[in-house]
Order: structure tokens, then sequence, then C-alpha cells
């Protein structure tokens, strides 16, 4: 029996837009979820006792633990900037702009983006790991039967220091790679020292740092507050475990470049 074309295309389509509105309301709850997990940990943030200890060590877990990574890759990035704009430059006759180049791109851009995407990925999957198996083994359980209120004792802390050391590990980076740009540049391709500074700093100007700055802080919340979330919540067992950690660098990366679109409309029109 043939099957009218019309009812199969009607049925597709329905099909389609179950998906769609499911993936939709799936969205949406989780969107809920994860703000009020955020307001609830900016309650908490001002209200005492205040976690002293445990935000230090978050700051460490965050911040100084990352920042290896976080130097390699924004002194390779430099260099790479830098050499693929002279070479480009070098086509008109306008190399003295290569320094002016990297610094904007850096401080504006690549600084603040490519630290929250190695923050994502290095810290945001440990935090999402680890408060997964505190889940899964009933730790956050016995803290709320020990009236301990988890939001405080757990996520607070990590919230803090991403709110605190993306900022500072950005900082870091655009010194880093704009010295990476400066490498290249002076010391590989010969191009004048005094040039490159001093086209850096006439174009450089201190809104282009402090609004690199305010993505950082953006993206250091949303790290934390996305990764806590998906360990707080994890169901499953172990593979819950692997599946939110997964979901944190996940999200958090996505957010991250879907933000800075916004972020940069924003800040630089």
């Amino acid at each position: 029996m043939t099957v009218n074309p019309v009812i199969k295309f009607i049925e597709c389509v329905g099909h389609i837009v179950r998906i769609l509105w499911h993936t939709f309301t799936a969205f949406s709850e989780e969107l809920g979820r994860i703000m009020l997990l955020l307001f609830s940990s900016m309650k908490q943030l001002i209200l005492p006792p205040f976690e002293v200890k445990n935000t230090l060590k978050q700051i460490i877990e965050i911040g100084i633990k990352s920042m290896p990574v976080v130097l390699i890759t924004a002194v390779f990035t430099g260099m790479v900037l830098a050499l693929q704009s002279y070479t480009g430059f070098k086509r008109f006759n306008a190399e003295v702009l290569v320094g002016t180049v990297v610094a904007l791109s850096i401080t504006r851009e690549l600084g603040p983006v490519l630290t929250g995407l190695i923050v994502a990925g290095r810290a945001g999957a440990a935090m999402a790991a680890e408060l997964g198996t505190m889940r899964v083994t009933e730790q956050i359980d016995a803290l709320e039967t020990l009236a301990t209120n988890p939001v405080k004792y757990l996520i607070v802390p990590r919230f803090i220091a991403g709110l605190i050391m993306l900022p500072a590990l950005t900082v870091i980076a655009d010194f880093i790679g704009i010295i990476g740009g400066y490498f290249v540049t002076v010391n590989l391709l010969g191009a004048n020292s005094t040039v490159y500074w001093k086209r850096t700093w006439d174009y450089l100007e201190t809104s282009d740092i402090y609004n690199g700055l305010i993505k950082a802080c953006f993206f250091g919340a949303a790290i934390a507050i996305i990764s806590c979330y998906k360990g707080f919540y994890t169901q499953g067992g172990a593979e819950g475990v692997g599946k939110a950690t997964t979901g944190a660098v996940v999200l958090s990366s996505m957010t991250i470049l879907i933000s800075d679109y916004f972020l940069s409309a924003w800040l630089f029109k």
C-alpha cells in the first residue's frame, strides 16, 4: 500500500517539531536551574560565616594550577599572531602595525577567551567531577544532614575563585602574549624594537584592557556556576559523573564563545 506523500511529509514535520520542542523545554529548564543556583550562590556570598579557607583552596586549584597552561598558550598565541600579521602586512609595507594588531587582538579577544577556554577545560572539568562524585557518594546529602548549606560550603568558594582568578590569569596572558609577539617580530623577523612598543602603546587604550577584564569576570563566573551546576545535580553513578564533566566543559566553552560576541558588541561599539 502506497503511503500518501502529504501525510508522510506532515508526520516528518511533526516529528521535527516534537524534537525541537523537547530540546527547547530541556534547555529552558536547565537554564532556569542554573539561574536559581546563581542567585542562591550570590545570596550566600554576602551572608556569614565566610568560607575563607575553602575559597583560598579553590583560588589555588582554579588559578595557580592553571597558570602553566595559560602561559604556554599565551606566549605561542602571541608568537603566531605576530608571525601571521607580519607576513600579511609586509605585502603592503605596513610591518610597523604588527605591535598594534598583537596588543589589541590579545587584550580585547584572545586573552580572555583563550584563558576562559583553558580554565573551563581544566578547572571546570575538575569542579564538575569533584562535586559529581560527592553527589553520587551521598557526601552532599551528608552535609545537609549536618545542617551545612552545600551551596555556601561547596559552590560559593568556587564561584568567588573563578570571579577573581580568571581576570588575574587574563592580565598575565595579555602581558605574556604581547611579549611573545615582540620576540618573534624583533628577534626573529628583524623588526625595530622601538617601533613595536611605540605602535603598541600609541593604539592600546586603557578601555581595551578594562573591557577585556570585564569579559574575563563574566567568563569566570559562568565557568564556575555551570561546572558546579553540572556536578551538583549529577545522577547515575560513575557514568553520570563522566557525563557531567563533559557537559560542564562543553556548555562552559559554548557560553564563552557565544557571550563573547555579545559582550564585544556591547563593550567595543
